[in-house]
């Protein structure tokens, strides 16, 4: 029985567990800066996974089997390298190879060296320069932070001035470090997909597709978010389109990641639009997605831990990955007041984790306070539900928010309901 430590405190993270709890092989979890939930299906403890020599030592003073690192920020800082060099087992890119996140500059170069379909772009480490290339471009227009931003590093400018506005905001330091550099690139139409595949280096797997509500405003209006609401799997892509990602964006992007001395190995998240022009990649995650993979999850049906042993050990053309056929429909419980300004510590009263197969509360952003769940983040609880069509799994994902008792509350009415117009 593997003892499996988890890096991470999020609904992801949450969604992990809940796969690898269903494993025969699994035997203790432990989990790191733990929230109410996973404090409570795991061993958590209370060491700080940013400090990698503390997680050495945790690792070997309990005899871990696996290490899965949850987040990109301890994937883009190297804690894979590290681990690995002390023997121990992780489940997680390189840091080299998560470039592919950590620098947009670095994904986008690739792309143009290796012909990989994406956005025109050009990058700016100046204010000047990029308010000027504005003048010969069209609106509207996506500006980026080069580095990690929490998910907000990413603006839609409608017009001129609003890309002027947002460059000034990112050279002043709104996103600090992430923002020294940017890039300006077109605006790409289309319907957006959450794509994942899993590579051991050379073999590539598909890890099914989501769609993401991103805006904090029903209608898809107001401000980017981590996520309000996601669904699984996208009926926008069919198994032409399935076979086209893999064959002129992911396969191509694995080979240049070998080429260029860095092979990718664990999950890779391409954000694809699909364009009139075919599908074009918007961006890489080097992990799992949230809201992603609480619907992602839920649908596994292959042992996860068997998945990553055979990743790690390079022997993933020799395992079949299966999913149920169920839709699956995540709606995000958000604190009033998010993505800016919002309080924590409100006391919420739900119903704790699986309350069936096809029913699920998983824990983004709480912890425990003298046996009482509190809010502890943004986005704090995603209601998921598993349905054999979208309609019933939107009711029923609903009926589940219906019964969580939180008077500071906040979520989108409309998760899904696009679909089914359709």
């Amino acid at each position: 029985m593997s003892k499996v430590f988890v890096i991470g405190s999020g609904g992801r993270e949450n969604a992990i567990i809940y796969s690898l709890l269903k494993s025969k092989k699994v035997g203790q979890i432990f989990s790191a800066t733990t929230n109410a939930q996973i404090s409570q299906i795991t061993t958590p403890s209370k060491i700080n996974s940013n400090n990698q020599q503390e997680v050495l030592e945790f690792c070997q003073k309990n005899n871990i089997d696996l290490v899965i690192i949850g987040p990109e920020q301890p994937l883009v800082d190297g804690l894979t390298d590290f681990l690995q060099k002390n023997n121990i087992k992780v489940f997680g890119p390189s840091k080299k190879a998560s470039r592919l996140e950590g620098s947009k500059i670095f994904m986008k170069d690739l792309c143009a060296k290796y012909n990989i379909p994406t956005a025109k772009y050009q990058t700016f480490d100046n204010a000047n320069a990029a308010i000027k290339f504005l003048d010969e471009i069209n609106f509207p227009a996506v500006i980026k932070t080069d580095g990690l931003a929490a998910g907000k590093g990413v603006i839609i400018s409608e017009n001129k001035k609003d890309a002027q506005d947002a460059i000034n905001e990112i050279f002043a330091g709104k996103f600090g470090l992430a923002g020294k550099k940017i890039i300006i690139e077109e605006f790409l139409e289309g319907v957006e997909v959450s794509f994942f595949a899993i590579s051991d280096g050379k073999n590539a797997k598909f890890f099914e597709t989501a769609g993401d509500h991103k805006k904090i405003g029903e209608g898809d209006i107001g401000l980017n978010t981590g996520g309000m609401g996601t669904y699984s799997p996208s009926p926008f892509i069919d198994e032409a389109i399935k076979n086209n990602i893999l064959k002129n964006i992911i396969d191509p992007t694995l080979d240049a990641m070998e080429q260029e001395d860095c092979p990718f190995i664990g999950i890779l998240f391409a954000g694809i639009i699909l364009t009139k022009n075919g599908p074009k990649l918007l961006e890489f995650n080097i992990r799992f997605g949230d809201p992603e993979a609480e619907v992602i999850f839920p649908r596994l049906k292959t042992d996860l831990l068997d998945i990553i042993n055979a990743t790690i050990a390079g022997r993933l053309d020799q395992i079949n990955i299966d999913f149920s056929e169920q839709k699956a429909v995540c709606v995000i419980l958000a604190s009033n007041g998010y993505p800016e300004g919002y309080k924590k510590g409100a006391k919420i009263l739900d119903i704790k984790g699986q309350l069936s197969d096809t029913e699920i509360i998983f824990h983004c952003g709480t912890k425990l306070e003298n046996g009482q769940i509190i809010s502890d983040g943004g986005r704090v609880l995603a209601s998921v539900a598993l349905a054999n069509d979208f309609k019933s799994a939107i009711d029923k994902s609903y009926q589940i928010v219906d019964k969580v008792k939180w008077s500071d509350c906040y979520y989108r009415r409309d998760i899904g309901r696009k679909l089914l117009k359709n």
